[in-house]
C-alpha cells in the first residue's frame, strides 16, 4: 500500500530520530480514525530507519490484553538485540512471569514488586540506548495490557536525555479506554501527536493513478482503457472518493471491487467496512447495526434505543465513523454497507431489530411504508396497528409499482390478522398483487377463496377479481359459481347501488368470456344524452372495459378508436395503478385500435406501456404488451420482429402463467414463422396442449387462427377449413362477429380456393366484403385479392391493383407481396411479361423485406433469377429525363416503400415525395407507382438502396 498525504508525518518523524541520535529522546503518538494508514506509516518510517538504530517492535491486539507484560515481552524478543541485553532482559521477564503483582495490576494501582520490574526493564533498555539508538514501535496501543502501559510510561519518564524514540499508534476516538495512560503521555514535555487523517480527493485520485500505472481516472482527462464487453462503465475519482469517504482500506477494496467486477461487492468492499467497524470499540458495533436498520429514518434517539445505549455514546460513536469516512451526514456512504452489516446478523438478532425499529417508527408516528419495512424483515406483527399498517403501504406500494413489496406486505398481514371475517379480503387482495407478477403464483389462493365466495365472505368487488382470475386459469366450473353469486347480488337495504354493477361484468365476460355471457345488451343514453354500453356506476376502469367491449361487439369505428386513445392516455397520466380492472381495459383499448386500424398508435401505446412498466414490477403487464406488439407487427407484415415480441412474451411471462391468454402469443408466433417458412417451430408451438377454456375465450381465436394458417401452408387445406369455419361458428354465436376480431371468412375462402371450391369462396369473400370489416383496408384488401382468383382472368389486375392500393395503405407488407405475386401471374396468364416481370420483382423485394421466405422462394422458382436483365427495360426513354430527387424517390417506390417512409429515408416531407412522383408518372406516361419501370434500379440506385432500408 502506497503512502499517500504522509510526506510531511514522515519527514517530522525522520527530524525526531534524529534528535533521537543526539540523545534527545521523544515519544510520539500516531492516532486518527480507524484504517486511516498508522499502522502503513509506522512500518514505513521503521523501515526507513538507518543500520544504526535498534528497532523494537510490538503489535497489541484486544484478545491478549490480559497478558501480563505481553507487549513488552514483544519489544524484547525483537531481532537484532545484543546477547547480553537479551539475557538480561528474558531474566526479568522470567521474574515477572512468576510474580502475582503484574497480574493485579490496574491503572491507578501498581504494587512494588511490579514496579521493581519496571525499574529493571526500563534500565535494561537505557543501558542500550547508551550503546546505539533505539526505536520503539507499538501499533495499537490501546490494546495493551496493563503491566506493560506501566512499563512503557516508566521508560518515558525517563528518556528524555536518553537516545530512545518511541512512535505509538492508537485510534484517537477510542482512547478514552486508556485515559491515564493518555493523560500521562501528554504530560511528558518529549510528547509529541501526530494525527492521520482520511484522504482528500487529490489523494485518492494520486492513488488510483499510482494503482493503475498512470491511467487517470479524473473525468477531465484521457478516460481510462474500457472494461470488457458486459462489463459496467468504469467509475471516476468522485465516485471512488464519495463511496470510500478518503478511508485508505476502503479506497484499495473499492479498487479491488472496480478491477474484479466493475461494481461494489459485498466481499470487498463490505468486508472492509466491517473491519473497520469490528476492530474496537464493542459500542460502535451496535450503533452501526441500529444505522443499518433506521438508514436516514432513526434520530439519535431512536438509535440509542435501538442499539441498546445512551445518546452521549451514540453521538460519540456516530462522530468516530464519521471521522472514519465510514458515513456521510450520519448515513452510510453506499447500500452494500448497509446489506453488508445486516446480512451478518444472526437472522433472530435482526428480526429483533427490526421488530425493535417497526415499534419505534409507529411510536414516532412514522409513514405507513417505513414501519411496514421493518415489520416484513422482522417476519412478525404486534398487534391489529401492524396489520392496519401493512394494509396501507401495500396500496401505497402497488401505486409506486412496488409490487414485491405490497405482496410481502399482504402476506404478513393475512398471516397475522386475528379476524376470521377480514382474511379473506386480505387474501383476495393478496392473490390480485400476486397475479400481477405470476398469475400462476396467485393460483394458489383461488381454492380458499372459491369457498370464501361460497361462505359470503368475499365483497363485491373481490368476487369479481376471483372470477377473472378463475376464468384465466380455464377453472370455468368455479367461475359459474362465483358468477351466479354476483348475479345473484341486491342493492343495501338503504338503496346504495352496487359497487360493480352487473352490466359492465356482462359487457366485459360478451368480449372475453362469451360463453358465460348473458344476452349482450344494447346502448344507453348518458348523463349528456350520448349513447354508451356501460354502467356508469363502480370501479371506472371495469366501465372503461365494459365500454369498449361493446363498442367492439357493435363494430368498433373510429368513435370507437377515439375512445380507446382516451382511455389509454388515461395510464399515461398515472391513473388506475391500483385497478384490477386498469389492464383489461388496457387490453380491450389496445384491441380496438388494432381492428380499426389504427396500428401505428397502437404499437406506440405499447411503446409507452413498456416505458411505463420498465421501472415497475409488472411482467404482466409487460408480457401483454409485447404479445399485442406481436400481432400488430404481424398485421403490419413484419414477421421477424413480430416472432420477436411473441417469444419475448412468452419468455417474460412463463408458459404456465399465461393461463388460457396463451392463445394470443402463441397465435402471432405460429403465424408468424409460419409465413416465415419455419414451420419445425411452428409445429413446435402447435404441440402447446391447448385446453377447453382457451377455446371458450376470445384468445382462443387468434390460436386457431394461426393453426388454420399452418395447415394452408403445409398443404392440410381440409384441416384449414375446419379451424377458419370454427373461428367463424364461435363469432357468431358470441355475437361478435361486426367486430371482426379475426378475419376468418378470408382464411376459410383462401382454403376452399385450395380444395376447387370457387363458388364456396366467393360467397364468403362476397359475404366478407358486405358485413363485417367491410371499412377496414387490411380486410377488404385481402377479400378483394382472393375475389381475383375466382374471377376470370382478364378481371383480375384491376381487382387486384384495387387490393393492392388497399394493402399499401394499411401497410401490410405480407399481404402487399401475395397481391403483387397474383398479378404478377395474372400479367403473365394475359401474355403482358414485361410487366409481369416488373411486378414480379416488387413482389419478391416486398416479399423479401417480410422475410417471407415460401413466397421468395416461389417467386424464384417461378421467374428464375430476378436480379437479371430485363429485355424490354429499353423502351422507357422518359428515364433519363428524371433528375437525381425525381429517381431516388421513384427507385423507393419501385421497392416498394410507402410515402412516408420515402419521406423518412431521404429526409423530405410526404408533399414533397407526392410531387416528385406526380412529375415522375408524367414523364414516363405511367398513372401509378406500380406501372413504373424496373430500369429505375440502375446501379447508383442499387448502391444507395443498400443504405436505405425500406423496413
Amino acid at each position: 500500500m502506497r503512502l499517500v498525504e504522509r510526506d510531511e508525518h514522515v519527514r517530522y518523524l525522520d527530524g525526531l530520530l534524529e534528535e533521537c541520535r543526539g540523545r534527545r529522546g521523544h515519544v510520539v503518538v500516531l492516532d486518527g480514525p480507524v484504517t486511516t494508514g498508522k499502522t502503513e506509516l509506522l512500518r514505513v518510517f521503521t523501515e526507513r530507519a538507518s543500520s544504526d538504530v535498534v528497532v523494537l517492535r510490538a503489535t497489541c491486539s484486544r484478545a491478549e490484553r490480559t497478558l501480563p507484560l505481553g507487549v513488552v515481552t514483544q519489544l524484547l524478543h525483537s531481532a537484532g538485540l545484543p546477547l547480553d541485553i537479551a539475557d538480561r532482559a528474558a531474566q526479568l521477564l522470567k521474574e515477572g512471569a512468576a510474580s502475582d503483582a503484574l497480574s493485579r495490576t490496574r491503572p491507578d494501582t501498581v504494587e512494588p514488586e511490579a514496579v521493581r520490574i519496571f525499574q529493571g526493564l526500563g534500565v535494561v533498555l537505557l543501558d542500550l540506548a547508551a550503546k546505539t539508538p533505539v526505536l520503539i514501535a507499538v501499533d495499537d496501543v490501546q490494546h495493551a495490557d496493563e503491566a506493560s502501559l506501566h512499563c512503557l510510561l516508566h521508560i518515558v519518564r525517563r528518556i528524555g536525555s536518553a537516545r530512545i524514540l518511541a512512535v505509538l499508534t492508537e485510534d484517537a476516538e477510542l482512547g478514552a479506554q486508556h485515559s491515564p495512560f493518555r493523560a500521562e503521555l501528554r504530560r511528558q514535555s518529549q510528547f509529541h501527536r501526530l494525527r492521520l487523517a482520511p484522504l482528500t480527493r487529490a489523494g485518492v485520485a494520486e492513488v488510483l493513478r499510482g494503482r493503475h500505472s498512470g491511467h487517470s481516472f479524473e473525468p477531465e482527462e484521457t478516460a481510462p482503457p474500457q472494461p470488457p464487453e458486459g462489463r459496467p462503465a468504469l467509475w471516476d475519482v468522485d465516485d471512488f472518493f464519495r463511496i470510500s469517504g478518503g478511508n485508505p482500506l476502503l479506497l484499495h477494496a473499492l479498487i479491488e471491487d472496480h478491477d474484479i467486477a466493475g461494481e461494489v461487492r459485498a466481499q470487498g468492499y463490505g468486508l472492509a467496512l466491517l473491519n473497520c467497524l469490528y476492530r474496537d470499540k464493542p459500542a460502535i458495533a451496535h450503533v452501526a447495526r441500529a444505522l443499518a436498520v433506521l438508514d436516514e429514518e432513526g434520530a439519535v434517539e431512536e438509535l440509542a434505543q435501538l442499539a441498546g445505549a445512551d445518546t452521549e455514546a451514540v453521538c460519540r460513536a456516530l462522530h468516530d465513523m464519521e471521522a472514519a469516512g465510514l458515513t456521510d451526514n450520519g448515513v452510510f456512504r453506499h447500500p452494500v454497507a448497509r446489506s453488508t452489516i445486516l446480512d451478518g446478523l444472526q437472522a433472530p438478532d435482526r428480526a429483533a431489530l427490526h421488530r425493535r425499529a417497526a415499534q419505534l417508527m409507529h411510536a414516532r408516528g412514522a409513514p405507513a411504508m417505513t414501519v411496514a419495512h421493518h415489520l416484513v424483515e422482522s417476519k412478525h406483527t404486534q398487534g391489529p396497528w401492524a396489520v392496519r399498517v401493512l394494509l396501507e403501504a401495500a396500496d401505497q406500494a402497488l401505486l409506486g409499482g412496488r409490487t414485491r413489496l405490497a405482496t410481502e406486505c399482504l402476506a404478513l398481514a393475512h398471516r397475522s390478522c386475528g379476524d376470521e371475517h377480514e382474511r379473506p379480503g386480505i387474501r383476495a387482495r393478496l392473490a390480485q398483487a400476486e397475479w400481477e407478477l405470476n398469475p400462476a403464483a396467485a393460483a394458489r389462493h383461488l381454492t380458499p377463496l372459491a369457498a370464501a365466495s361460497a361462505n359470503g365472505q368475499l365483497g363485491h368487488g373481490d368476487l369479481l377479481v376471483l372470477l377473472r382470475h378463475l376464468l384465466w386459469h380455464g377453472r370455468t366450473g368455479e367461475a359459474k359459481a362465483v358468477l351466479e353469486r354476483i348475479r345473484g347480488a341486491r342493492p343495501e337495504t338503504d338503496g346504495t347501488p352496487q359497487a360493480v354493477p352487473a352490466r359492465n361484468t356482462e359487457l366485459w365476460l360478451a368480449a372475453t368470456h362469451p360463453q358465460l355471457a348473458r344476452r349482450h345488451q344494447g346502448p344507453v343514453p348518458s348523463d349528456d344524452g350520448s349513447p354508451t354500453f356501460a354502467d356508469p356506476r363502480g370501479d371506472p376502469w371495469l366501465r372503461s372495459a365494459a365500454e369498449l367491449a361493446g363498442l367492439l361487439a357493435h363494430g368498433p369505428g373510429e368513435p370507437a378508436a377515439d375512445r380507446a386513445e382516451r382511455v389509454l392516455d388515461g395510464l399515461g397520466l398515472g391513473l388506475g395503478r391500483t385497478s384490477p380492472w386498469t389492464e383489461e381495459a388496457v387490453q380491450l383499448a389496445l384491441l380496438v385500435l388494432i381492428s380499426v386500424g389504427r396500428l401505428r398508435s397502437a404499437d406506440g401505446q405499447c411503446e409507452n406501456l413498456l416505458a411505463e412498466a420498465g421501472p415497475r414490477e409488472a411482467p404482466v403487464w409487460t408480457a401483454m404488451a409485447s404479445a399485442t406488439r406481436a400481432e400488430i407487427a404481424v398485421r403490419q407484415g413484419d414477421l421477424a420482429a413480430g416472432a420477436e415480441h411473441a417469444r419475448q412474451a412468452l419468455t417474460q411471462l412463463p408458459p404456465q402463467a399465461w393461463g388460457v391468454a396463451i392463445g394470443f402469443p402463441l397465435g402471432s408466433l405460429i403465424l408468424a414463422v409460419t409465413r416465415m417458412g419455419d414451420y419445425e417451430e411452428a409445429a413446435k408451438h402447435l404441440t402447446f396442449s391447448a385446453t377447453d377454456a382457451m377455446f371458450r375465450s376470445r384468445y382462443g381465436l387468434h390460436y386457431l387462427h394461426a393453426r388454420g394458417h399452418y395447415y394452408l401452408a403445409t398443404d392440410h387445406p381440409h384441416a384449414a377449413l375446419a379451424d377458419f369455419l370454427s373461428c367463424g361458428e364461435l363469432l357468431r354465436t358470441w355475437g361478435l362477429d361486426a367486430a371482426a376480431l379475426i378475419p376468418w371468412r378470408t382464411g376459410a375462402a383462401e382454403a376452399w380456393l385450395r380444395l376447387g371450391n370457387r363458388d364456396q369462396a366467393k360467397r364468403l369473400l362476397h359475404d366478407q366484403l358486405a358485413g363485417a370489416g367491410r371499412d377496414r383496408m387490411r380486410i377488404r384488401g385481402s377479400a378483394l385479392r382472393l375475389l381475383a382468383a375466382t374471377g376470370p382472368a382478364a378481371r383480375r389486375p384491376e381487382l387486384l391493383s384495387e387490393a393492392l392500393d388497399l394493402l399499401e395503405d394499411c401497410g401490410d407488407r405480407y399481404e402487399q407481396a401475395r397481391a403483387l405475386v397474383d398479378l404478377s401471374r395474372s400479367h403473365h396468364q394475359l401474355e403482358e411479361y414485361r410487366r409481369a416481370r416488373m411486378v414480379s420483382r416488387r413482389a419478391w423485394h416486398v416479399a423479401g423485406l417480410c422475410d417471407a421466405g415460401p413466397l421468395t422462394k416461389e417467386l424464384l422458382a417461378a421467374t428464375g433469377d430476378l436480379n437479371g436483365p430485363d429485355t424490354a427495360s429499353g423502351s422507357i426513354d422518359g428515364i433519363p429525363s428524371l433528375t437525381g430527387s425525381e429517381r431516388r424517390v421513384a427507385s423507393l417506390a419501385v421497392m416498394g416503400c410507402t410515402n412516408r417512409e420515402i419521406a423518412s429515408k431521404l429526409h423530405i416531407t410526404a408533399s414533397t415525395v407526392e410531387q416528385h412522383l406526380t412529375r415522375v408518372y408524367r414523364k414516363l406516361k405511367v398513372k401509378r407507382r406500380k406501372d413504373l419501370p424496373v430500369d429505375l434500379r440502375s446501379d447508383v440506385v442499387k448502391t444507395e438502396r443498400a443504405q436505405l432500408d425500406c423496413g
